[in-house]
């Protein structure tokens, strides 16, 4: 029998976030990514057609068309199966009171250290496994369940942010769909270029797909060895276009 897989959306408004979030989350044993929400409205449009994949949701406070706890009520209200961990900026007491009323699993505070996350992790998958399949439960059982702290809580990355860890383990593993061949004739390719590059330009010279290309080049953007900006072609219309940064060659390094 295969090892259960919990499916987690991330709704984070800053893609550079969400991205550190994403690749810990495909690091650790018996997650994955359903999907990626920007704002409420996507999340929203993601839970009405994959809830029945997602079990745990990791959720700003700040978005840009909703406040994230009038987003906490409305998902505790019509997905009572899923579980959500704040994991946001905000440091008010009035917000981790409504939110801890609101059910949350875990409250995670930006900067966030990667062996509290871990431990959130770690904790949600043997909560759920110790609820599974059972009818009744010790009190002695129960209190195990609901213990927060875990005695040697496996964490190579004490004190460290997410981001810093992710920067330390990303040569171990790359994102599903991230090569490193490829990440290599990227970054070769935009340091021979004499100017930024867009992501046609870009797929041209790796005799890729335009969609490839944006991938790779928006993966390198979040991991800070590329810089991405708004230009304007031919026809007027803004365009994204990446430069290589100083520090892609120190992080081409780690790969």
């Amino acid at each position: 029998m295969s090892e259960e897989q919990y499916g987690i959306l991330v709704v984070e408004d800053d893609f550079r976030i969400a991205d550190i979030h994403r690749a810990f989350i495909e690091q650790s044993e018996g997650f994955y990514v359903v999907g990626m929400a920007r704002n409420g409205s996507e999340a929203k449009a993601i839970m009405a057609e994959q809830a029945a994949s997602i079990q745990l949701i990791l959720l700003d406070a700040y978005l840009p068309d909703v406040e994230g706890l009038e987003l906490l009520w409305t998902i505790r209200r019509d997905y009572v199966h899923v579980d959500i961990v704040m994991v946001t900026a905000a440091r008010e007491v009035e917000t981790i009171s409504e939110a801890l009323r609101g059910g949350v699993f875990d409250y995670l505070i930006k900067p966030i250290e990667a062996d509290r996350m871990t431990q959130m992790l770690t904790r949600f998958r043997r909560e759920r496994e110790a609820l599974a399949n059972r009818a009744e439960m010790s009190q002695e059982e129960l209190d195990q369940v609901l213990a927060r702290l875990q005695p040697g809580a496996p964490s190579r990355v004490k004190n460290q942010t997410l981001s810093q860890a992710h920067s330390q383990t990303r040569s171990q593993a790359l994102p599903k769909g991230i090569d490193r061949l490829t990440l290599r004739r990227v970054i070769d390719a935009l340091a021979d270029a004499p100017d930024s590059l867009t992501a046609m330009q870009m797929a041209r010279t790796m005799g890729a797909s335009r969609s490839t290309a944006r991938r790779y080049l928006e993966f390198l953007v979040a991991e800070q060895a590329v810089s991405a900006e708004l230009g304007y072609g031919d026809v007027g219309r803004p365009e994204r276009r990446y430069r290589l940064l100083e520090t892609a060659h120190e992080w081409l390094d780690t790969l």
